[in-house]
């Protein structure tokens, strides 16, 4: 029986090996982890990730060839095939600070499977790492080797949160890179055979160890600059008038364009997409393409300048202040159908907010009110760190409440912020939050889910990301 243990029982991990045990019987699955916490939570009725469909999956699999284990050594030592899906953070300190990736995890993750090892190993990057990782760990592998030999193959995941499951099922495709030796085609084969239990082969492509290494990168670059490029798109549209949702349309017509990642919106978030630009970012300027780095650069600026803008036209609509007012935050996660809170714009819309003084109240299905607040007191890229490294316990946002129902966040709010685009707030009573909001009330959607004109005849003040201006915001130009 092939043996397939994964270091790293996170939102990658996780998934990705539930999956492989419900499609291959055959193979025995161990996702291991030193986070005990984390491991009870995998082996417990309420996993600590929400994913449409992973539950059905993971009760299926484990006790039969899905088991979940804080004993990391022996599952990597019994293993075949080792699978590395550990955090790799943006440092926070020392050389490349803010841009390069921290791969304190990934080595010492090498150097134990090089110490636990018995048997020859193949070794899988599975996180998102930079370019030419592999050579490191390779090095690190062969150096504390003891005659056992491992090859090396990068596998990175191309999923996306609130779709994982189906797009692990289905996936667009499978990326493996390896060596162009006789035995890295060999280590290739071998992966290639565990998803072609269930994916089909044209979709399993294989490249060199870079080209694997960079396309993850890269995708995760092309995919933000489109969000970036409509969000561009849409301070324009309502400098001139023009409607966002019409341009995007006619944009993504075109067969070439398409139109996926067309959304206006206050800006993204996720664990990838800065992390991954700033990387690729340090990688340019440390391989002398400075005209690159500041290219992608201007993708997090555009994002950083939606965010800033969403919270200077709620104070500019609201006579310049928001000091002591209650203002209701509709969604806190970074999008719909996931409790994940990684880099949310939500965190810099509420900084911004507080930073004026405003009180909030904050309300979002799948989000908890500890998660909310350690997220407004950490610092940037903390939150990539693993929890026992971070401070112990962030001190609570006086001006900060966080309840479990959209009409209780906003009873007495003088204003609306909708940040999440979860389907129940296109289905409210708007009358009944209207009714009990103190007025002038004011609506801004930074997901562009309302319909405005049913709430501009209600009697709300709305702003809509990309859309013509209210009369009375036209009056009070956001200041930039």
């Amino acid at each position: 029986m092939v043996k397939i243990c994964c270091i790293g029982a996170g939102y990658v991990g996780g998934p990705t090996m539930a999956v492989i045990a419900l499609k291959c019987p055959s193979i025995e699955v161990a996702v291991v982890d030193i986070s005990v916490s984390r491991i009870n939570a995998w082996n417990s009725e309420q996993l600590p990730i929400y994913e449409p469909g992973l539950d059905g999956v993971v009760k299926e699999c484990r006790g039969r060839n899905l088991f979940f284990s804080t004993d990391v050594e022996k599952h990597v030592s019994e293993a075949d095939i080792v699978f590395v899906s550990v955090n790799t953070p943006t440092k926070t300190r020392g050389l490349g600070a803010g841009k390069a990736a921290d791969l304190t995890y990934w080595e010492s993750a090498a150097r134990m499977i090089a110490d636990v090892s018995k048997s020859d190993k193949i070794v899988v990057e599975k996180s998102t790492v930079p370019v030419k990782t592999a050579e490191a760990i390779e090095k690190i592998l062969t150096h504390n080797s003891k005659g056992i030999k491992f090859q090396i193959l990068s596998n990175p995941e191309f999923l996306a949160e609130g779709t994982a499951i189906k797009d692990l099922f289905n996936p667009d495709r499978v990326l493996i890179g390896g060596r162009e030796t006789p035995e890295g085609q060999k280590a290739i084969s071998t992966l290639k055979a565990v998803y072609a239990h269930w994916v089909p082969e044209d979709r399993i492509l294989t490249t060199n160890l870079w080209s694997a290494e960079l396309s993850k990168l890269a995708a995760n670059a092309f995919l933000a600059q489109r969000i970036s490029s409509v969000n561009a798109i849409s301070a324009l549209c309502e400098a001139t008038g023009a409607n966002v949702s019409q341009v995007a349309y006619s944009v993504g017509t075109d067969s070439r364009i398409g139109p996926k990642f067309l959304n206006a919106s206050v800006g993204f978030g996720g664990s990838c997409f800065q992390k991954d630009i700033l990387n690729l970012v340090y990688i340019c300027e440390c391989n002398g393409l400075p005209e690159v780095a500041e290219y992608w650069k201007q993708v997090i600026k555009i994002n950083d300048y939606q965010k800033n803008r969403f919270v200077n036209r709620v104070v500019a609509s609201m006579f310049n202040t928001v000091s002591n007012k209650k203002i209701a935050v509709l969604g806190f996660a970074f999008k719909k159908d996931t409790g994940d809170t990684r880099e949310t714009p939500a965190i810099d819309v509420c900084k911004g907010l507080l930073g004026d003084k405003a009180r909030l109240s904050i309300y979002d299905p799948q989000v908890s009110e500890d998660q909310i607040q350690r997220d407004l007191t950490l610092s940037k890229f903390e939150w990539d760190h693993p929890t026992h490294l971070q401070p112990m316990s962030p001190t609570t946002v006086k001006q900060v409440s966080v309840v479990w129902d959209a009409y209780e966040a906003t009873k007495e709010a003088h204003a609306v912020c909708i940040l999440t685009e979860w389907d129940e707030f296109k289905t409210l009573d708007y009358q009944r939050i209207y009714d009990n909001m103190q007025k002038p009330a004011f609506i801004f959607d930074g997901r562009n889910v309302v319909d405005v004109g049913k709430l501009r005849d209600i009697g709300f003040i709305v702003f809509s990301i990309g859309k013509p201006l209210d009369p009375w915001l036209k009056d009070m130009p956001a200041v930039a």
